[in-house]
């Protein structure tokens, strides 16, 4: 069971250093994830916009977008990976050191695309090293997001789980909206600028957010529902050398998950894939296609942009909502209003009214917040102690690398096989579908918003 809420309440002589160490946890989980997801993304916006220019040109523009999509898709490919290696650690030894590392291995990542060569001036080794790029990016935000949503679920009281889960989750949408309204702001370079230098800046500029990020992480106490269970696996030990009885071999969290608790990584998946398919499709390919139906590139990353601030704002009060009537008819409604979604986006971008595509997008990142708000804390509450690094990050980040990573280019295909935009429909029947499998897994989930969390 999780610390109760009068252990970080200021009744005490150290009340003051206690609710700043709360404030320190939230900041770090948030900031974190902003800073992650950020790098993430503008990759994501880039790929869109300016690499199948600039790491694509010997191919016509359909297949070189494809292509650009398909880098992107090698980081949400290389996000389980990362999941369980840092899941492995970060049951093992601890959340903390996952996080730092996490952090320190996206910005570099970062980095090395911003300082890339072009096709032009390198030939073939220029999307080869973007790949690789992202592959570096792919590994750190596959354990960032699991440690981040812990480290605030797992210091505090159990009855504000979805509010507190939440905190980790807003960071996507903050990154995402950083990452859309710088390229609206680049957009409005000429062309040439775009093209020559104007991409790389955020890129570069991502090693101050890093920077900043890191300060903040490494003032932060490690989980003490981890030191817990540290704790208990000791005195095992220890009690067994005293007793000179033979101690069972410890198994990897990754084995014991996937022999004990497969069912609840499977529910963990289809959970999260509508959510982050959504997100790739409307994001990324959004990006892209609103430009080919005749809008701005700053028209559709403004929209996006606004949305995502709205969705900011409603994320922690559907997981606060989900303390107390529940994550699954929250998740479930999402899931539902965001296939919905898929249609009334599409048919606004056929609008040519930027006024209706404002408020198109504000109704999918709406129902988008309520899935993303409590889903922080509905992976967490399926794993135990000693895998739940593992168990939450694997679910998420399969989830990721299925819906995130081939999301946009099963989009692009499903558009160009029904002869291009504006022909939406079946990439609305797509999204409606997977969209529709979050909200079956949520329905038949286990309730665990009133448990505690569950130990080893």
């Amino acid at each position: 069971m999780a610390l109760s809420a009068d252990t970080h309440d200021g009744s005490s002589p150290t009340g003051g250093k206690r609710r700043n160490s709360k404030r320190r946890i939230l900041t770090s989980t948030y900031i974190g994830t902003v800073i992650e997801w950020f790098d993430f993304y503008i990759y994501g916006t880039a790929a869109a916009i300016v690499f199948n220019v600039l790491f694509f040109p010997e191919v016509d523009s359909a297949i070189g977008t494809l292509a650009a999509f398909g880098t992107l898709a090698s980081g949400f490919l290389a996000r389980p990976i990362g999941g369980i290696i840092a899941g492995h650690f970060g049951d093992r030894i601890g959340r903390k050191k996952m996080l730092v590392l996490s952090i320190i291995l996206m910005g570099f990542g970062t980095v090395i695309v911003g300082l890339l060569p072009t096709y032009a001036q390198i030939g073939i080794w220029a999307p080869i090293l973007l790949v690789v790029a992202r592959v570096i990016q792919g590994l750190a935000a596959g354990g960032e997001w699991g440690g981040g949503v812990l480290m605030a679920i797992e210091h505090f009281d159990d009855k504000r789980r979805g509010l507190w889960g939440s905190v980790g989750m807003m960071g996507v949408p903050t990154g995402v909206t950083l990452s859309t309204a710088v390229f609206a702001l680049l957009s409005l370079l000429p062309q040439e600028d775009l093209l020559s230098w104007g991409w790389r800046v955020p890129f570069l500029a991502s090693i101050v957010l890093v920077a900043v990020g890191l300060w903040v992480r490494l003032g932060v106490d490690e989980s003490p529902v981890f030191e817990r269970e540290q704790r208990r696996r000791n005195e095992h030990q220890h009690s067994a050398r005293e007793e000179q009885k033979a101690q069972p071999r410890q198994k990897a969290p990754i084995v014991e998950i996937m022999t004990k608790d497969w069912r609840n990584v499977l529910v963990g998946v289809l959970l999260v894939i509508g959510p982050f398919a959504a997100s790739a499709v409307f994001i990324t390919f959004g990006a892209s296609y609103g430009t080919q139906v005749g809008f701005s590139r700053a028209e559709v990353l403004t929209a996006q942009s606004i949305a995502n601030v709205v969705e900011l704002i409603a994320m922690p009060l559907f997981g606060l909502l989900s303390d107390h009537i529940g994550r699954r008819r929250i998740y479930y409604w999402g899931g539902a209003l965001l296939g919905i979604s898929a249609f009334t986006l599409f048919a606004a971008f056929g609008s040519g009214s930027w006024l209706v595509l404002l408020v198109a997008f504000l109704f999918t990142y709406v129902a988008h917040g309520m899935m993303y708000g409590p889903m922080g804390a509905f992976l967490a509450e399926l794993f135990t102690t000693g895998t739940r690094y593992t168990g939450a990050s694997l679910g998420y980040q399969v989830a990721g690398a299925i819906g995130g990573g081939f999301g946009p280019l099963i989009a692009t295909s499903l558009l160009v096989a029904a002869g291009g935009a504006p022909n939406y429909l079946y990439v609305a029947v797509f999204m409606l579908i997977v969209c529709l499998l979050s909200a079956g897994a949520a329905w038949f989930a286990p309730e665990m918003n009133k448990r505690a969390l569950r130990e080893a």
